[in-house]
């Protein structure tokens, strides 16, 4: 086919370079019979001129048709050769397709032929093995015939009673074993339990406190007290309303009493009046700011508290509301026992014991520290403070065990793992020192706590506070909320409810306090 293209192509250049030369032959001839024609001599003569031109344009016209073809000619040839070479690389190329083609096919042949053999072999093998197994299966069959004619036993009931046999020994030394560890046991549990108390006591220091309600302010003389009543006692009154605790000033030299249940608001009103008297300006209003921004110093000062004690005991990781909390109980008491001192104290005891038993002292510390942590809970709920500081460590994503720990402590819910009694113990231990705690105190802060809850729960009720050693309750109303007639109302049944659900020495005073407010600025 490529040869018969080729073939074609060259006839078709040849064909076209007879067609010039034929076109040149037919315009020379009517050139030469027109000449013919001529009678002048000038024709004559133009006519040789002529035909002497166009016989040098003949030439020039035969040699530009010879180029041509021989250009022609070699652009010819030159693409032959390449179809020629590139036919060839084709044929190489399907040569070669075809060559690998026999190979695969023949590969592809032998490992059938393998696998054949394979299959063959194995199914040879596996007719070899049931044969085996046949002759194994009865064999046993055969075996155990034997033995159960012996024997007189089927095989079942032999084998029952040899794993009976087996059990009763077992069950035999178990119990032997089991007896020599509890005698072993029993005879140095508790003098490595009294050894490890007593070592954790001596290990830890301590300190026992002893809170009590009242602060004592120190003035330099007695005219400052005049200035702190203020005309008509309104400068003391607004500082009571706005701290919640009682301010007494009596004939006591230098000093001011300032009572109060609640550590924090004593404290807030101790710095109040520092600032109040060193600022030399007071009146209700700058009371006022005095307090809030003491308010903001204190809860600042809980905070930087509670960061200490943490980098101090090493506990790390702390949630910031833990941390607050942890602050919190500087300001607060366990039985008379500060509660800061008393949880710091118990996750020293903790650390060294878990050191003692081999467990992790990390998690004991911690443990050890937030155990009490529900007795400083904001949002106090009716539950018992361990189980409600168990919610707040899970609310604040405290690990299992250590949340386990807390609300356990004091066996109101069931303990799952070694922490949980050493934190128990360590309580116990920190607040058995003697003169650590008073159950009295304890006692009176429950019962102040519970007067102002209970004044909380009547509608319009915005603050509430129990002073005078909780002679008093004082309720402040909102005046927009509570008429004249609805306090006198509240007044009376709470004092009704008191009475009722209570148990208190003396009497208590009941004041409902109902102000309206009118603030402007001037600009």
């Amino acid at each position: 086919m490529l040869l018969l293209t080729i073939t074609n192509t060259t006839w078709i250049i040849i064909a076209a370079a007879a067609a010039l030369v034929v076109g040149l032959a037919v315009g020379y001839f009517i050139t030469a019979t027109l000449l013919k024609k001529a009678v002048t001599k000038e024709e004559q003569a133009l006519l040789e001129e002529a035909k002497e031109k166009a016989e040098v344009i003949k030439k020039e016209r035969i040699l530009q048709a010879k180029e041509k073809f021989l250009q022609m000619k070699d652009e010819h040839e030159k693409a032959c050769d390449e179809r020629n070479r590139a036919a060839q690389k084709v044929e190489q190329k399907a040569n070669q397709l075809k060559q690998e083609a026999s190979q695969k096919m023949d590969e592809a042949q032998r490992k059938s032929k393998e696998v054949q053999a394979a299959q063959q072999k194995l199914e040879s093998q596996i007719e070899a093995f049931n044969k085996k197994k046949a002759d194994l299966d009865r064999m046993h069959a055969e075996a155990a015939k034997k033995l159960e004619t012996i024997s007189g036993l089927s095989a079942k009931e032999a084998k029952d009673q040899l794993v009976e046999l087996i059990k009763e020994e077992a069950q035999a030394d178990a119990m032997v074993y089991v007896k020599e560890v509890t005698e072993e046991a029993k005879m140095s549990a508790a003098q490595t339990a009294k050894k490890i108390v007593l070592e954790t006591i001596q290990r830890t220091a301590s300190e026992t406190a002893i809170e009590n309600t009242v602060s004592v302010f120190n003035i330099e003389n007695d005219e400052i007290k005049g200035r702190i009543i203020g005309r008509e006692g309104r400068n003391i009154r607004t500082l009571e309303s706005l701290t919640g605790v009682e301010i007494i000033i009596d004939d006591s030299p230098d000093a001011i009493l300032i009572s109060g249940f609640d550590p924090i608001r004593r404290e807030i009103a101790r710095l109040s009046l520092q600032k109040l008297v060193v600022d030399g300006r007071i009146h209700p209003a700058r009371i006022e700011e005095v307090v809030h921004k003491v308010e903001k110093q204190v809860d600042q000062e809980i905070m930087e508290t509670g960061k200490r004690t943490c980098i101090d005991l090493g506990i790390h990781n702390l949630n910031p509301e833990l941390i607050k909390m942890v602050g919190r109980m500087k300001y607060r008491t366990s039985y008379g026992q500060n509660l800061l001192q008393h949880s710091i104290e118990t996750a020293k005891l903790c650390a060294t014991m878990a050191a003692e038993l081999g467990l992790n002292v990390k998690a004991a510390k911690r443990a050890g520290l937030l155990h009490d942590i529900g007795k400083v809970a904001e949002n106090e709920e009716e539950l018992p403070h361990a189980i409600l500081g168990m919610k707040v460590a899970e609310r604040m994503k405290e690990k299992p065990d250590i949340c386990n720990a807390i609300g356990a402590h004091h066996e109101e819910i069931e303990m799952d793992n070694l922490i949980s009694p050493i934190v128990q113990v360590c309580d116990a231990i920190s607040g058995a020192r003697p003169g650590a705690r008073r159950e009295v105190v304890e006692a009176y802060i429950q019962r102040l706590n519970k007067l102002e809850d209970m004044a909380m729960s009547y509608p319009g009720v915005v603050k509430t506070y129990a002073i005078q050693a909780g002679r008093e309750l004082r309720v402040i109303v909102g005046a927009d909320k509570v008429s004249d007639q609805d306090a006198d109302r509240i007044a009376y049944d709470l004092s009704k409810q008191i009475q009722t659900e209570m148990t208190y020495p003396g009497q208590i005073k009941i004041t409902v306090i109902r102000e309206t407010r009118a603030v402007q600025y001037a600009k």
